[in-house]
């Protein structure tokens, strides 16, 4: 559903609502996707996962980054949980965004400062940092950077979008960094990427397998698409892909039932973990990625004690169910 896609997508680019999102987020369920907004409630959560036998690679969330200062900040913030995860011996890595670190405004401030986690990062038994994916217009910025930094450190990678035609490219460029495969979560136009779900869905299949057996480092397949996870689980078995030489990875909160028994399964699995309150860009564009997850916030959204102290968040996310019962009521017909 194209339209609803947008809308999402428009949000999670709304300054207002995010800056308003920030006050109200754990009333409005944000707890539910986003591991808290303190060090300790982030440890408790990493460590309850990795009992169960699960990885995590930490997400500490930022969005509209502007100034050098905020860039410092986010830098500051991420070396913050780096030390932390490696002083209580947890499992789990970064995921950082390279506009969080200033690569907007200054492509130069953006690599110093990544340099400095991965330099800190090697401290740390060699802790991976993954620079995850923006919008395209991102794109040649972070392998600009990326290009830069793969020969001086062993423990970086990135994010391949499936729906992207140069994400073919990509595979082929990187077989020996530890690549994560997405669908791909933003809006882009159909000379960049595939626009439809099938077309998305084979070409990220595909993908896959190619990475699988052409890899020379880990391949983190993203997705919590039964049909995918079952299609790829087959085709490892048939070609006899050792596990050391993937993983699977899902969003915290979402399909935890799943994510657990993989897991169980013997299977090497990593949860992504967002941490901190600028969560609502981030779920704006995880209900782009699949609408269905509206349901776990419109609960929390129309119960009367939200609708009453969130105000202009909580009455936009109201009319956006609104909107989308009357699109689909529409399309029905």
């Amino acid at each position: 559903m194209p339209i609803v896609k947008n809308f999402f997508i428009g949000l999670s680019n709304n300054t207002l609502l995010n800056n308003a999102a920030k006050e109200i987020g754990p009333m409005l369920g944000a707890n539910k996707v986003v591991a808290g907004n303190t060090i300790p409630a982030l440890l408790d959560t990493i460590e309850r996962l990795n009992d169960k036998g699960i990885t995590v690679t930490v997400d500490c969330l930022g969005e509209f980054v502007d100034t050098e200062g905020e860039a410092i900040q986010a830098k500051d913030q991420i070396l913050e949980v780096m030390y932390a995860i490696n002083n209580h011996n947890l499992n789990g890595h970064m995921s950082i965004k390279l506009s969080q670190l200033g690569s907007e405004f200054d492509i130069d401030l953006a690599y110093r400062n990544l340099r400095e986690i991965l330099l800190k990062a090697n401290e740390f038994n060699n802790m991976h940092i993954n620079i995850d994916t923006e919008k395209y217009d991102s794109l040649f910025d972070i392998t600009q950077v990326l290009d830069r930094l793969k020969g001086e450190f062993k423990n970086v990678g990135t994010v391949i979008q499936a729906y992207l035609y140069k994400a073919d490219a990509l595979v082929d460029k990187y077989p020996e960094l530890r690549l994560r495969m997405v669908k791909g979560a933003y809006k882009e136009a159909d000379n960049i990427a595939y626009q439809t779900k099938e077309e998305i869905d084979e070409n990220y299949i595909r993908l896959i397998k190619k990475r699988l057996l052409t890899a020379k480092n880990v391949t983190s397949i993203a997705t919590h698409d039964d049909r995918v996870i079952t299609h790829i689980l087959q085709f490892i078995k048939d070609n006899n892909i050792p596990k050391h030489r993937y993983e699977f990875q899902m969003l915290y909160g979402f399909r935890t039932e799943l994510a657990e028994e993989i897991a169980k399964d013997g299977y090497n699995f990593c949860i992504y973990v967002p941490f901190g309150d600028d969560w609502f860009g981030y779920f704006m564009r995880r209900l782009a990625e699949r609408p269905q997850n509206l349901n776990l916030m419109f609960k929390e959204f129309t119960k009367p004690e939200v609708l009453k102290k969130a105000g202009i968040v909580a009455a936009s996310v109201t009319a956006l169910g609104a909107t989308i019962a009357l699109f689909k009521k529409f399309t029905s017909k």
